[in-house]
């Protein structure tokens, strides 16, 4: 019977509920909540699913699964002062090793695949960079770039939706210089590539440069794209009269092959060459479309789509939750991403929209506004929400076709403004 009785005693004291700590609990019921908006709501299944279950799994305790110490810099042992004064690196050669081997690398890669967990070992793909451009892929095998082609003004109101992400990165740093709130440069660019709208943009982005809210700004970015249906249209009819909203535009006219298998060249060459930090995404976006529009890779089209497509999707999904630990969620950090994320997808909402506004009257009344509000990256949602609003005013007007020309636009503009932060942050 005392065998017995230690036998449990030990279970008990090696199990996880002895660990439980109140943080994980809360940690535990927001993914009971995300698993409710995914399942329930339907809000981004593909993705918050998987996040919430990643953020379930690293916030049980004792499950070795993810180790967010592994991903921490500062505990790297090859930084430790020890290390530098114990004769394996002499005192002239410390400065030339440090500056050296931080510009490679600050973490210890072999470590992480010899004491990491299986999600620590997906998560690999992340901070590595590899997932967001394989999403990529799938996206530009999957996206017409025709709307965008036939009336190249598009790309102007795909650029304007982009003014979400800069006026927040400012404001970001405004809050810290006033003490408001305390952001990095880093952490202040990631939190405003939310306005992006383009969840994988944001995570590569993040993962770069404040791979430490990861999981705030993935959980923020995917909910506001799911929101897209409930935050655009007040924005829209606020800024915009019944007579601007009922105008109906042209049809556009018919591309050709030759146009759609040039323009994905024209534009990767183009945005390489004046922003060299976005050719990950944008490059791997428009290869994808290639292979779509050139008409001979149609299985490796399907692949894209498909297979890999689903693949990446969970294993990105679930490293990002993994990354939701406690000690960096449960901050008032947090609270600001969510509410700055917010702030920037209505200013980017804003901008396309005003832009719009100015190009109706340029064009003399021919150019409906509503159609740059699906100028950020949410395709195909934004580009519906601007047809249902503009059939709000007239059921025979149609706005869907016009307004995938700055949805997609939007894609490629997201994409450049993470490469323009990059550059400048990285």
């Amino acid at each position: 019977m005392e065998i017995f009785t230690d036998t449990l005693t030990g279970l008990l004291d090696t199990s996880g509920l002895m660990a439980m700590t109140w943080q994980n609990a809360v940690m535990i019921l927001l993914s009971f909540v995300l698993f409710y908006l995914a399942i329930v709501k339907q809000y981004e299944p593909l993705l918050m699913l998987p996040i919430a279950f990643g953020m379930l799994l690293t916030n049980l305790p004792l499950t070795g699964l993810y180790h967010p110490e592994l991903w921490d810099p500062a505990t790297n042992p090859y930084f430790a002062p020890e290390y530098l004064d114990s004769g394996y690196v002499d005192g002239s050669m410390n400065t030339i090793f440090m500056s050296v081997f931080t510009q490679h690398t600050s973490l210890d890669y072999g470590r992480v695949l010899h004491d990491g967990g299986l999600l620590d070992m997906l998560y690999l793909g992340v901070k590595l960079q590899i997932y967001p451009p394989l999403i990529f892929l799938g996206i530009g095998a999957m996206t017409d770039f025709g709307p965008l082609i036939a009336n190249p003004k598009s790309f102007l109101l795909g650029a304007a939706a982009q003014g979400g992400i800069f006026f927040t990165f400012i404001g970001a740093c405004l809050l810290n210089v006033t003490g408001i709130a305390d952001f990095t440069l880093k952490e202040a660019a990631s939190i405003a590539i939310i306005g992006g709208a383009d969840g994988p943009t944001a995570i590569y982005l993040t993962s770069k440069l404040a791979p430490q809210l990861l999981g705030s700004i993935a959980v923020a970015a995917y909910s506001y794209m799911a929101l897209v249906p409930v935050i655009q249209p007040p924005i829209m009819r606020l800024l915009t009269t019944k007579n601007e909203r009922a105008v109906r535009m042209g049809q556009l006219r018919e591309v050709s092959k030759l146009e759609k298998v040039v323009f994905p060249i024209a534009v990767t060459v183009i945005v390489s060459l004046i922003v060299p930090s976005a050719a990950p995404l944008v490059g791997i976006l428009m290869f994808g479309n290639l292979m779509k529009e050139s008409g001979v890779c149609d299985r490796l089209v399907k692949t894209a789509t498909n297979e890999l497509m689903n693949i990446i999707t969970i294993f990105l999904g679930i490293t990002v939750g993994a990354t939701a630990v406690a000690e960096n969620f449960l901050s008032w950090k947090t609270i600001f991403i969510i509410v700055l994320g917010l702030v920037a997808f209505c200013i980017g909402t804003a901008c396309g929209v005003l832009l719009g506004k100015l190009m109706y009257l340029i064009s003399g009344k021919k150019i409906n506004p509503l159609i740059g509000s699906a100028g950020v990256s949410a395709v195909p949602m934004a580009a519906r929400v601007s047809q249902k609003e503009g059939q709000k005013t007239d059921p025979s007007n149609f706005l869907l076709m016009h307004a995938m020309g700055p949805n997609v636009a939007g894609v490629i503009g997201s994409a450049v403004a993470a490469g323009v932060l990059l550059s400048i942050l990285g």
